[in-house]
Formats: structure tokens, sequence, C-alpha cells
């Protein structure tokens, strides 16, 4: 069957074959039998609507995904993520208050069958079995390619023998988050162990999140440069209401804090040479 993918916007993470789409339908389409609108952003919902009547008159239409609340499967690589990018769970016994994946996808974490990839993307690998997590940073390790934990490694849960594998593994990008106070001493210890075993600031990247109710610039700076004390790059990561709005200035201020370069350039010029 030629499933076509449509969203209705386009990441780093979107498939890049011929069958997805990011658009409405062009004059010339290769044979297509059904179109999965797939949505991740709440605030992209009417766009998808819309792209979905578009698509009506090529195939039958159906519209789905994490922004409308649906559960996910068993994962399918390369289906609505881009090769190389895998999910191996789904689900976090968390209950971060702005994070919907518990109610989306449960508290309980569910293993998937694993499949090949060198881009991790589970909402919290470190939440899975011992077995499960020694499975699937051997994957990564054996991959052979550019190894990247985009999904981030929940600090709190971090232990030396995680450290170990990743040393192991070689990963070239680690991404934690600095959320919430309570965040900050987990995130100390894991930049502690994982300085120890030679991952530096170009390995370990740490959003940030910013602009929540009741933030301040001065408040969301000061988590900024708590992350990098630890030993991470930092990156502000902005806080927007489900329908996607923030305000000019807090876009104006995660401009100075999210990209790796100018973060980087920024702290050692202002903050270093104090």
């Amino acid at each position: 069957m030629n499933l076509a993918r449509v969203f209705p916007r386009k990441t780093n993470a979107s498939p890049d074959d011929e069958l997805a789409f990011f658009d409405e339908p062009e004059l010339l389409m290769p044979p297509i039998d059904e179109v999965h609108i797939s949505v991740t952003f709440t605030y992209d919902i009417p766009r998808a609507e819309k792209l979905a009547r578009a698509w009506e008159s090529v195939a039958p239409v159906k519209i789905g995904g994490p922004a409308l609340g649906d559960p996910s499967g068993d994962f399918i690589p390369g289906r609505y993520l881009k090769k190389g990018y895998v999910i191996t769970s789904r689900g976090c016994p968390n209950k971060c208050w702005f994070c919907d994946v518990p109610k989306r996808e449960g508290r309980k974490i569910r293993e998937l069958p694993l499949t090949e990839g060198f881009n991790l993307l589970d909402s919290n690998i470190l939440a899975c079995s011992d077995d499960h997590i020694k499975k699937v940073f051997k994957m990564l390790g054996d991959s052979g390619k550019r190894i990247q934990l985009t999904g981030g490694l929940e600090a709190a849960r971090l232990k030396p023998w995680h450290v170990a594998l990743l040393w192991e593994a070689r990963p070239d990008r680690l991404y934690f988050a600095y959320d919430e106070p309570e965040d900050l001493e987990p995130l100390i210890e894991a930049g502690k162990m994982l300085n120890y075993a030679d991952f530096t600031r170009h390995h370990l990247r740490c959003y940030v999140l910013i602009g929540i109710p009741g933030d301040t610039f001065e408040a969301a700076e000061k988590r900024i440069l708590e992350a990098w004390s630890a030993g991470f790059l930092p990156m502000a990561m902005l806080w927007k209401n489900k329908a996607g709005d923030s305000t000019e200035a807090w876009r104006e201020f995660q401009g100075l804090w999210a990209q790796p370069p100018i973060v980087r350039a920024r702290i050692k010029r202002q903050y270093c040479a104090r």
C-alpha cells in the first residue's frame, strides 16, 4: 500500500522519502492509497484539519498524532520519523505538569520490540528495565552512526553503570533537561559522573525550560548559568500554551540562549571573564 504521510510542519525528525508531504497535494502525484495527517503540536491542529480536507480528493484520509491525544502503538521505522530515528519505549512514570506523555501513553513504561537506529527519542529511556536499557545502548553503539539521545536522559535516574555503557557506545550528543528547581541537584550529580567519564559540553546538552507562568528573565538566566556550571551546554526551551502562544519578549530572550554557538560565545564573553 502506498501510504502518504502529511505533516503540518517540517522538523529535523520529519521523514524525507517521496511519500512524505508538508503541504497540499500537487498536480502530479504518485499513486497513493491512503493519507495519514500526523499532528505533533496542538497549535498545528487547525492547519492539519485544512490539509486533511485538501487531501480528501487524493485518497481516504486519517488524521491523528500526539496533538490529538492518540496513544502510540509499536514503532514503525521511517513512517512518521526520519529513518535512523528510533523509539524503543512508550510512556513515562513522572507527573510533570507541562508534559502530556503520561496522559497519552501512560505512566507505566511499555518496552517495544527493538528496531535499529542511531537517534533515540524515547520519552524516558532510563525508566525502562535494566535489560532493555542494555540492549538499546548496545544497539546504538553497534549502529556505526553518529549517535544522539535527543529524547533526553533523566538526570535523577542516571547511574554509574549507565555512564559506563554510554562511554562504550560513544554518543555524540546526550540531552538532559532542567525544567523545575528540583532538577538542579540531580543535574549536578549527573554532570560529575559524565565529566569523570570524559564527556564534555561537546557531548552534553541541557534544555532549560523558560517562560513558564511566573518566570522572569533573571530567574531563567540563572537556571541557564546553573546548567552551564553543572557541565552542560544549556539551550533555552520556550514554554508555550496549548495555542502555541508566547510573548515577543520571551521569544527574543530565547533567541539569545537557544543556538549552541551563540550560547557558548555569550557565556564565555559575558560571564566566564568575571
